[in-house]
């Protein structure tokens, strides 16, 4: 179809976009690892169970953790080997338990097997057993996603990537463009839709063009704006359908899909390949060769930059994603996992490194807000350690942490940071009591005579310890 132009949406920014450090760099394949350290914890929700035990060996493509859970995902061997640990380690996301393998150099596999012409049952049980999640950052399980409680009738393409520097999702549908419709038409066939839209930013005419050829997908040219790819952004611009506040997609009829996910889709359905590798950029102007690289998940992140050359100048700051919305590293002693988009060596030029300065009220970061909300009530409220007044007066909830409002401050104030504090005091505030028991299992409702909810913190903790 021919594409149509997307509509215009409020707030957003326009930083440098960089894509011309790595937009015409093919994807080339990095070599097998000679070790992986696989986490446990590659979605959204709870981290997956591990299924193998140390010395075991494995093949590339073998469930080595099981999801725990709806909201969870299996874990796969990207590589063939033996199990040499199973331990914690403080990385780029905090601490998580790793699966450490060594490789036997042998590349045996283990897929799945292909499905032939599968109904929609069978491909959410396909999204679900070969563990794919969301590849544009979230990580949110596809099988979940695949489910909506509401009726839908549009499955929308999310191509804008929309973060800089980032740009292996445009070589994806420059170079894999009939396997991100074919695993779009499986993602549409599960929802039970016929109507296909993909989304892609102005500043990628090749992947705009790649996707008119086909008659069951339209086109939206999008504005070069950020946040652009936010799912409640998208859904406005390519649909007109507005997202409420507390809202889901689905329950104005839509559900988006990355196209990196689509193709992973289409490898799962196709091939029974679980989702064990990815698409990775690593870029910035102290790498020496930037580079769109396909990268097995628990790949260590100093072999990624050593594949690019190393550094060409000393970095001024490491970020694991993308700028907006990564995550800075102290180091290169980390590992990829399923949701690893970017790997960015950032000059002194490039990273904003000023110390904060008091806020000036200018509310700039409300101007820029693509989700009308206003992040220097919840940076005011937070700091005075009154959530729920960051809460009530910031909607910090209500956040996609874009980061929009940070990069527009002119005080430089570290507004993400409150907003994230925020809603991490809030999960606190509103996480159930935990279940007292006795010793026969049975819920203890008072202790020493006074209902749980009075008891002292002291008798608490010790009937706790009692109980195991």
């Amino acid at each position: 179809m021919k594409a149509v132009k997307g509509k215009y949406y409020f707030g957003g920014i326009h930083p440098r976009g960089m894509k011309e450090l790595s937009a015409s760099a093919a994807l080339e394949v990095f070599p097998e690892p000679e070790e992986v350290a696989i986490s446990t914890s590659q979605s959204f929700g709870k981290p997956a169970i591990p299924a193998v035990t140390v010395g075991q060996a494995v093949k590339e493509g073998e469930v080595i953790a099981h999801a725990d859970g709806a909201i969870s995902s299996d874990v796969f061997a990207s590589i063939s080997g033996t199990v040499k640990e199973i331990k914690d380690i403080t990385g780029d996301r905090g601490n998580e338990t790793y699966i450490v393998i060594q490789s036997d150099g042998r590349h045996t596999k283990s897929y799945l097997p292909p499905l032939t012409a599968p109904d929609a049952e069978a491909i959410k049980a396909r999204l679900k057993d070969a563990g794919i999640v969301g590849l544009g950052g979230a990580g949110f399980p596809t099988a979940v996603k695949a489910s909506p409680k509401t009726p839908v009738d549009t499955l929308i393409l999310n191509g804008a990537e929309c973060e800089p520097y980032l740009t292996c999702d445009h070589r994806l549908m420059v170079e894999k463009t009939e396997e991100i419709m074919r695993g779009a038409r499986y993602l549409a066939a599960a929802l039970g839709v016929k109507k296909i839209i993909i989304g892609i930013e102005a500043n990628k005419p090749d992947a705009i063009k790649a996707f008119e050829q086909f008659d069951d997908v339209l086109p939206v040219v999008l504005k070069k704006q950020y946040p652009m790819g936010g799912e409640k952004q998208l859904i406005y611009v390519t649909t007109g359908r507005r997202v409420a506040l507390g809202k889901l997609p689905a329950d104005v009829g839509v559900i988006v899909q990355n196209v990196g996910t689509c193709f992973a889709v289409c490898e799962a359905v196709e091939l029974g390949k679980p989702l064990y590798e990815r698409a990775v950029t690593v870029s910035g102007k102290s790498v020496a060769t930037p580079k769109n690289v396909w990268v097995r998940v628990g790949t260590p992140v100093q072999s990624i930059i050593d594949f690019c050359g190393g550094e060409s100048s000393a970095p001024k700051k490491v970020v694991l994603g993308g700028p907006m919305t990564g995550t800075a590293l102290a180091g290169y002693d980390v590992y990829t996992h399923k949701t690893t988009s970017g790997i960015l060596l950032l000059s002194k030029e490039e990273a904003a490194a000023e110390e904060p300065t008091p806020c000036i009220n200018c509310g700039k970061c409300a101007d820029v807000c693509p989700m009308h909300l206003m992040p220097m009530n919840t940076a005011f409220y937070s700091a005075a350690g009154d959530f729920e007044a960051a809460e009530k007066y910031g909607n910090a909830r209500s956040c996609i942490e874009c980061g929009a409002c940070e990069y527009i401050c002119p005080a430089k104030r570290p507004l993400i940071q409150a907003i994230r504090k925020t809603k991490s005091e809030l999960r606190k505030a509103s996480a159930p009591a935990p279940v007292v028991r006795d010793v026969a299992g049975k819920p203890l409702k008072e202790i020493d005579g006074k209902p749980i909810e009075e008891a002292a913190p002291d008798n608490l903790k010790n009937k706790e310890e009692n109980n195991g």
